[in-house]
């Protein structure tokens, strides 16, 4: 008897992707230290692959203090210098110091009642998008809701979050479900 073969989306083969496409992209986040450690993830990703990033992660925990939003605004020279020494992260000044800002901005929002979970979920109404992508199409880098999103984050004094970086948000915290149509966990989420 032929075993049955799991159809996933194209990037995600198997290994450390194909483990996190199975159990975590896409599935709607709304846990604020989650979205912000997403936040920060995407920001360093930039013009470099999730898998990069994603065998990094439990570093960027460790050298993030969990994502702990009011710790990392607490960041000062000190930080920042023990982060560009942090072989476990990519260690770019530009993303750092953009990871720091990104706590910073978080707090004020916390201290005007706000969250991160509740403004991200107001671009999309509050439920997840469901695109039905075709898997000859590939995916969009941008939509008008992520480069909504990326003016609004930039307002109230988020950085290194273009409108790339917000739709790479948007995907990876479930706010759209990206699987393509025969992808295995796109009726998945959609149901």
């Amino acid at each position: 008897m032929e075993e049955e073969r799991i159809i996933r989306c194209s990037w995600a083969k198997e290994g450390p992707l194909g483990e996190y496409h199975d159990s975590e992209w896409g599935v709607p986040l709304f846990e604020e230290n989650k979205l912000f450690e997403l936040l920060v993830l995407e920001g360093c990703q930039a013009g470099l692959t999730w898998l990069t990033i994603l065998k990094r992660r439990e570093n960027y925990r460790k050298a993030y203090l969990g994502f702990d939003p009011a710790l990392v605004a607490a960041f000062g020279d000190k930080e920042e210098s023990r982060l560009l020494l942090d072989p476990g992260i990519i260690r770019n000044r530009a993303k750092i110091r953009a990871s720091i800002a990104n706590a910073r901005a978080l707090l004020e929002l916390h201290e005007r009642g706000e969250t991160l979970s509740g403004l991200l979920w107001s671009f999309v109404g509050g439920r997840q998008l469901q695109p039905d992508l075709d898997s000859t199409r590939g995916w969009p880098t941008a939509t008008p809701v992520s480069q909504e999103m990326s003016a609004r984050l930039k307002k109230l004094g988020f950085s290194f979050v273009g409108p790339t970086i917000c739709y790479a948000l948007m995907q990876s915290a479930g706010l759209t479900n990206d699987h393509h149509l025969g992808c295995f966990r796109h009726a998945q989420l959609k149901a």
